[in-house]
């Protein structure tokens, strides 16, 4: 049994507001993508894994990784998320089997725990569908109109945050995405896939500090994790 992560790393983090794509900004010396691929590479239990970028991404190949025994490929991204997830899972087929675990991770979420990903991992490995990491709604929701003016308080309970990495088999998640895209739906996650194909992915509650960089605030605020998880920065 084998385990293979699968970086999507094509978007341009437009709500970021910057030049720069989201996963390019400094954070010290390296870039929050060098981070990112720091915490996958160094995991005893991860075969390989697979980057995928813009076929314009001009950054990428100015960045000197240092050497890791787990390798690294590349990919080239599509419009949306699942478009490069899907030509990442093409990629890896060409070495990995289709009963191979795949953990899909954001490559904006630089603050991804070894313990999460042993979570997931030792939860999962016999589980007929797989999952992924979440986080229970802890806040009060509310339901908005249009113009802003809220509807309903939306009861919470049962409600979960959807993280990453999200663990399926390379074959059940590459016809799950195929499927969904044949009929033109444009899924947000992988897990959706999954469930539009009528399967029950499990929920694993990871950490919270596994936050995904969306604004510029968020930039301190993954410095403040790194460092409190003793990472260099």
């Amino acid at each position: 049994m084998r385990f293979w992560f699968i970086v999507p790393a094509a978007g341009v983090g437009r709500r970021m507001g910057g030049v720069l794509p989201k996963q390019y900004l400094k954070l010290g010396e390296q870039t929050i993508i060098e981070h990112t691929l720091y915490c996958l590479r160094n995991h005893p239990a991860i075969s390989g894994v697979v980057l995928v970028i813009s076929p314009t991404d001009q950054y990428w190949p100015q960045l000197h990784l240092p050497e890791y025994s787990v390798p690294l490929w590349v990919a080239e991204g599509g419009v949306e998320r699942c478009h490069s997830v899907l030509n990442g899972l093409y990629k890896l087929q060409e070495r990995a089997a289709d009963d191979d675990w795949v953990l899909v991770h954001d490559a904006a979420r630089p603050c991804l725990r070894a313990d999460d990903i042993d979570k997931l991992i030792n939860n999962l490995q016999t589980h007929a569908v797989g999952g992924l990491l979440g986080l229970p709604v802890a806040d009060t929701i509310k339901q908005v109109d249009e113009s802003g003016m809220i509807t309903k308080t939306v009861d919470r309970c049962g409600l979960w945050r959807a993280l990453t990495p999200q663990m399926f088999r390379l074959g059940l998640l590459r016809e799950a995405l195929n499927n969904a895209l044949s009929v033109g739906y444009i899924v947000t996650d992988e897990a959706s896939a999954m469930e539009f194909q009528g399967y029950r992915p499990m929920m694993i509650e990871g950490a919270a500090d596994n936050i995904k960089m969306t604004h510029p605030n968020d930039l301190s605020l993954v410095k403040t994790f790194l460092q409190q998880q003793g990472r260099a920065i």
